[in-house]
């Protein structure tokens, strides 16, 4: 059996416990992923109250940063799961921070940033070629019809095909639990991506379903997907971009017969 090991400095090292559980409140451990470009990863430990916190690992998280380690670094906005900045691996799940309540958790409340992209500084991961990828499928109305003079109508039945399409949030949750995505994410566009190009293309006030077709044309960009639904299970909104991408696959079979 092969056997591989890991290079020195990729090794997730034991880091600093920060604080220690007190006789009053009720506490709950946190052990989060730090690295920054001059040392090693490792695992720091802060015991949260949660008599004095709310109820997500964000507002832990929060917490923390405010009260504890003014040195941690994560993204985050909203805090009501819109925004979708605050994507991270917590109990070895893709998720949002904002949404995963911290009784939800069995023991200790282990925290990553999403798996497989390079991390720009602790729970931070850099998602520039990702944001590269949705760009690339066009997201937005493209037409070739003159404008007209109010709007585009569309009718219910049209508009009803976009449910379960246009709430993703571009989390990232979905695309970083794909394997396909983590061994060929330089050319295979992931469930994120492709979920927003099919959006678009079954917009019945789009007119360039041939154009997009065409730039899906590709051994990598769409057929890497071998539907093993992880980024269905992932998605914290609760869409099914496995579905949207098997829908994608047919519109491109149709279009050969």
């Amino acid at each position: 059996m092969v056997q591989l090991s890991l290079p020195r400095d990729s090794r997730i090292k034991t880091g600093k416990i920060w604080n220690g559980p007190e006789s009053k409140g009720k506490w709950k451990e946190f052990r989060v992923y730090r690295w920054n470009s001059e040392e090693n990863p490792r695992l720091d430990t802060y015991w949260v109250d949660l008599k004095t916190c709310r109820p997500m690992v964000l507002d832990g998280l929060i917490k923390i940063k405010n009260e504890i380690d003014s040195t941690l670094t994560f993204r985050r906005s909203c805090g009501e799961g819109v925004c979708g900045s605050c994507a991270m691996n917590i109990d070895g799940t893709n998720t949002l921070a904002c949404l995963k309540a911290i009784e939800d958790i069995r023991g200790s409340v282990t925290i990553y940033p999403l798996p497989h992209l390079h991390v720009v500084k602790d729970l931070v991961p850099d998602l520039t070629d990702f944001y590269a990828q949705l760009q690339s499928v066009e997201p937005w109305l493209k037409t070739a019809t003159p404008t007209p003079p109010k709007e585009r109508l569309q009718s219910k039945q049209d508009r009803d095909k976009l449910d379960g399409l246009y709430e993703c949030i571009l989390c990232a949750c979905c695309s970083t639990a794909c394997p396909s995505y983590w061994w060929t994410s330089d050319r295979f566009l992931g469930p994120a991506t492709l979920l927003q190009a099919y959006r678009w293309m079954i917009d019945s006030r789009d007119e360039a379903t041939g154009e997009r077709l065409d730039n899906l044309e590709d051994p990598f960009r769409l057929y890497r997907c071998h539907t093993i639904l992880n980024c269905t299970k992932a998605c914290p909104k609760g869409l099914n971009p496995a579905k949207a991408i098997a829908e994608l696959k047919k519109l491109m079979v149709k279009r050969r017969l």
